[in-house]
């Protein structure tokens, strides 16, 4: 008997199977939720569509519809003006693009100005402190106008004299003062511990800003940084009042021309199509970070 026994193989022990298996009365939840969140995309669905229903039916039922649509809707317009929008709309790009990159360096500048606490940049920090309240003051409309206008009237050597490099100036100025203090805020929002335990590990002051505080600021503010830059993207249609030929000159050019305001639409639609997606990325990382708080703090 000992020898047939050792005669077999043996046989492994099967693992215990840790599968999670919902119970019916899980599954039962699960399938409540999913109906419950259909019903509600469904009415929600359809209530939009009827409240979108019912705004065009009083558009259309208005007694200045028709003199509204063939100044504002005509179609053949559309087509012909849409073309030299669109290559007049890539300034608007290149501005956009430009600017931001000047931004975002002079914004930190300001925000690591701003937060330092070392007794011999008093004067930076008075320097930086001003230059915020001022340029958050000012409208940037009325900024366009002092810097398109105000700097070739100096007569300085080197100034720039194309009026879209103005504008650019006048949109650095301006949002760099809020960038600052969006940047400014990210900074103060990481606890002094993180710095605590980077100086514990041997890190040195910059190596600490760059590695450990820097990054968590970064992460902490993105949000708010993509609505400025949401609005910086906008806000190039301000540099038409210099006259470059952007997508706003551009459409207004061609108002005066055929007496039509379709172009302005057609401009209009150039900015959307930009800043929605923009916009709902910005939405999708507040939400991410908002997960992720809940899931470290539990708030």
């Amino acid at each position: 008997m000992d020898l047939a026994k050792a005669a077999v193989p043996h046989q492994p022990a099967t693992p215990p199977d840790d599968t999670h298996r919902p119970s019916d009365r899980e599954r039962e939840r699960e399938r409540f939720r999913r109906a419950r969140k259909r019903r509600h995309t469904w009415i929600a669905a359809l209530c939009t569509l009827l409240c979108l229903g019912a705004m065009a039916a009083a558009a259309v039922a208005s007694p200045g519809w028709e003199r509204v649509h063939s100044l504002f809707l005509d179609g053949a317009e559309f087509r012909e003006a849409f073309p030299e929008l669109l290559r007049a709309f890539w300034l608007n790009i290149q501005m956009f693009l430009i600017a931001e990159v000047l931004i975002l360096v002079l914004g930190l500048l300001i925000a690591l100005v701003r937060v330092t606490r070392a007794p011999g940049l008093q004067p930076l920090r008075l320097a930086a402190t001003v230059y915020v309240d001022v340029f958050r003051g000012v409208p940037t409309l009325l900024l366009v106008f002092l810097v398109g206008f105000g700097l070739p009237a100096l007569r300085l050597q080197g100034t720039p004299s194309e009026p879209w490099v103005l504008g650019v100036i006048a949109l650095v100025l301006s949002y760099s003062a809020y960038v600052g203090e969006v940047l400014r805020a990210g900074l103060n929002s990481v606890h002094p511990a993180q710095r605590n335990a980077a100086r514990a590990l041997g890190l040195n002051e910059r190596q600490t800003l760059r590695h450990v505080v820097l990054p968590q600021a970064v992460r902490n503010v993105l949000p708010p940084l993509l609505n400025d830059f949401i609005a910086l993207q906008k806000d190039t249609a301000l540099v038409a009042v210099l006259g470059p030929l952007e997508a706003l000159r551009a459409a207004q050019i061609k108002a005066d021309y055929d007496f039509n305001y379709t172009p302005y639409l057609g401009a209009a639609l150039l900015f959307i199509a930009v800043t929605i997606p923009l916009t709902r990325f910005a939405d999708r990382l507040q939400r991410r970070a908002a997960r992720r708080t809940w899931a470290e703090t539990g708030r």
